[in-house]
């Protein structure tokens, strides 16, 4: 089986120097499936910056829009206030790639399609990657349940399979990171080229492919930065998005864990990825819905089952990173 060390560590190297980005040195893109009105809202949100990004593009994976957002996308990218890319396969990891190799500018900074992007979002953006090894800015997402708070999180050791699994991105502190959110993160366009882009192995709700791609930003040599400065508020739309894989409580689909456990494996066979993949198991079953309707457990067992197995299928193909043949 081929794998990914999660234990590999770089050499110390000499202190960084220091750059400078403007707001104008940002590409906006926003991979987007099954939103209609709420993705007109988030384009808006972006298009209201003081300091607008330099970019904004569209890869759009929705089959049919509704007559008025069809036109309203059409029109802006008539007028370039867009750049409205269609794909006709629905894969976020493959959409963040084309985004990739889309954009003219040396930043590209990543959005869900149903958030509402504060203002000077993305000019703390830009500011924010003022070092040479600094390859990714991730930004405060706020849930609707939540509002942003002081909270200082625990430094995780390097390399950690769950290192800032759990990291609380309403957070007011600062700080460096080992996992970052796609919803709402700017990478370095060159560096993250260079490590391949984003893994299309994740399939369906393509469970983990962010962190994924940070852990290997890391052993490449560049850090992740969290700055709430930029911040958003997430609508979590009903419809659309990895929603319109269904209720993962009572599918037999591997779609909706099948990322977890590719993440898992590729750091190998050792003892936390083999209780990574044990618990996962063990708590997509014993939840307080399973304990009411019982009959759905051995449905989403199989559906586990059936997951694990896609993963390990995946991990002995190798990863299909951006560039690679597979794609």
């Amino acid at each position: 089986m081929s794998m990914i060390s999660a234990d590999a560590t770089t050499e110390t190297s000499p202190p960084t120097t220091s750059v400078r980005y403007t707001a104008g040195d940002v590409a906006i893109a926003i991979p987007t499936y099954g939103r209609d009105q709420v993705l007109v809202d988030t384009i808006q949100s972006c298009l209201d910056q003081a300091e607008p990004a330099g970019e904004l593009i569209i890869v759009d994976q929705t089959p049919q829009h509704s007559p008025e957002v069809e036109a309203t996308l059409a029109e802006w990218h008539r007028q370039g206030t867009i750049r409205w890319e269609r794909l006709k396969h629905p894969s976020t990891p493959a959409a963040m790639n084309r985004a990739l190799e889309l954009s003219s500018k040396p930043l590209v900074l990543f959005l869900d399609d149903d958030v509402l992007l504060a203002p000077g979002s993305v000019a703390a953006h830009a500011a924010a990657h003022d070092r040479e090894d600094r390859w990714i800015v991730v930004g405060q997402i706020i849930q609707p349940w939540q509002q942003p708070t002081d909270i200082t999180h625990p430094p995780s050791p390097p390399g950690a399979l769950r290192a800032d699994l759990e990291f609380p991105f309403h957070s007011q502190t600062p700080c460096a990171l080992q996992n970052v959110r796609a919803g709402h993160m700017s990478v370095r366009r060159d560096r993250a080229v260079e490590v391949g882009g984003f893994d299309e192995n994740f399939h369906g709700a393509a469970y983990r492919f962010e962190t994924e791609f940070g852990r290997r930003v890391i052993r490449a040599g560049g850090e992740i930065r969290f700055e709430p400065r930029a911040s958003l508020r997430h609508l979590r739309a009903e419809r659309g998005g990895t929603r319109t894989h269904g209720n993962h409580l009572v599918s037999p689909s591997p779609h909706h864990g099948v990322g977890d456990y590719y993440f898992a494996l590729l750091h190998g066979w050792r003892t936390d990825v083999a209780w990574y993949c044990a618990r996962r198991m063990m708590r997509e079953v014993c939840t307080r819905f399973h304990l009411r309707h019982p009959w759905y457990i051995p449905v989403k067992l199989v559906g586990e089952i059936r997951a694990f197995a896609w993963a390990c299928a995946l991990v002995r193909r190798g990863p299909a990173l951006l560039g690679t043949e597979r794609r």
